[in-house]
């Protein structure tokens, strides 16, 4: 299996771009195959010269092997991928032109596979590539049709053929029109796949983050604390803090919700500059806050809150008149086998205690299997 996949490697690549360029190439071949079996099939019918067939299928199988090979080490020839397409486009196109010159009374079914030539192209060239094109293939049929008619007109009628040259550059000229709108059609598509993979990003931004903080928000926060449920080794700490921004609802009431606004930015800025690598810092409403430290010790975890507090009290919120801002926060340390909503609730009795014993402060919670106790944390 690992020389199979090896052997596809050493003949594919690994880049998904030329893959992809393999796969037109491979969808080519498989034209060419079917092609050279209907000339076989003529030759034995006595329709086509022998040689004549032998050396178009010469001349297309050798083309085939070239064009694996420039596609295969296009990085190192510096070929882009239309420059190959274009290449390969009209190599094919020569060889339809030399089926029509040898294919005698079938030569009108090489029309059809001269007009699937220039379809191929509206996938993978640029409308005025494709035009180009067209008026190759325009110009090379009608000087074989010229050149037939001229040399051989009882087997090659003038007007059989003038006529047939009208209906294929009627289907190429066409079709190459088809091609713009169809480019444009791609890039249309293109432009909303790019509009909705915007989009899809930003609803999953405003799913996760809290607009205004640039914070999570609670639905994403659950979703860490269960992963974290899951992650926690027995015997490792880790604390939760609830932390309520003081007297909130007055700055709103005095100075206006844009006030209000700029003290929750202000905050969530300073809280996170406090913040060690692992921690994670949600809005959990309102004024609101969950804090979550992995791996910390109640001291670890004070010192974080403590650090903070001094970040908050120091900041400058234009409109607000020089007041300082401060937090209340309780503090829980949890059990590796304790449930989060069971930290949180003690976390949140912490908090109310800190608010009853005047705000601006870090209560310590009991642990889960004491009797309250609370521990007040300096100013």
């Amino acid at each position: 299996m690992n020389a199979l996949r090896r052997l596809a490697i050493l003949l594919c690549g690994s880049d998904p771009r030329l893959h992809r360029m393999l796969q037109y190439w491979a969808a080519t071949c498989v034209l060419y195959v079917i092609c050279i079996g209907l000339l076989m099939v003529q030759v034995e019918q006595g329709v086509i010269h022998t040689g004549a067939a032998r050396g178009l299928a010469a001349f297309g199988a050798g083309g085939a092997l070239v064009f694996y090979v420039l596609i295969r080490a296009h990085s190192l020839f510096r070929l882009a991928p239309d420059q190959l397409a274009v290449f390969q486009a009209a190599f094919s196109l020569a060889c339809a032109v030399w089926a029509y010159a040898i294919s005698g009374p079938l030569r009108a079914s090489m029309l059809a596979m001269t007009v699937v030539i220039i379809v191929f192209c509206m996938f993978a060239l640029r409308p005025r590539q494709t035009l180009m094109l067209s008026a190759a293939a325009i110009a090379g049929m009608g000087a074989t049709m010229w050149w037939l008619q001229a040399h051989d007109p009882l087997r090659y009628p003038p007007l059989t053929e003038a006529l047939t040259f009208g209906y294929l550059a009627g289907a190429l000229v066409s079709t190459a029109l088809l091609s713009g709108e169809m480019s444009k059609l791609r890039s249309r598509m293109k432009r909303q796949k790019g509009e909705l993979s915007d989009a899809l990003d930003t609803i999953r931004v405003l799913a996760t983050v809290d607009e205004l903080t640039s914070l999570i928000n609670r639905r994403h926060m659950n979703e860490v604390l269960e992963r974290e449920q899951r992650r926690q080794a027995p015997g490792t700490d880790t604390c939760i803090a609830l932390i309520d921004i003081d007297f909130f609802k007055q700055v709103n009431d005095q100075y206006g919700h844009a006030t209000g606004d700029a003290v929750l930015r202000l905050f969530s800025a300073a809280a996170r500059a406090s913040l060690r690598a692992n921690d994670v810092l949600a809005r959990w409403g309102g004024e609101e806050f969950l804090l979550l430290l992995p791996d910390a010790s109640l001291g670890d975890a004070r010192a974080v809150l403590e650090r903070m507090a001094e970040r908050v009290r120091g900041m400058t919120v234009p409109g607000l008149d020089g007041r300082r801002i401060s937090f209340s926060a309780g503090l829980a340390s949890r059990r590796a086998d304790e449930p989060f909503a069971d930290a949180i609730s003690r976390a949140d009795k912490a908090l109310y205690e800190a608010k009853e014993a005047g705000r601006d402060r870090i209560v310590l919670a009991p642990a889960a299997d004491a009797m309250p106790e609370c521990r007040h944390a300096a100013r």
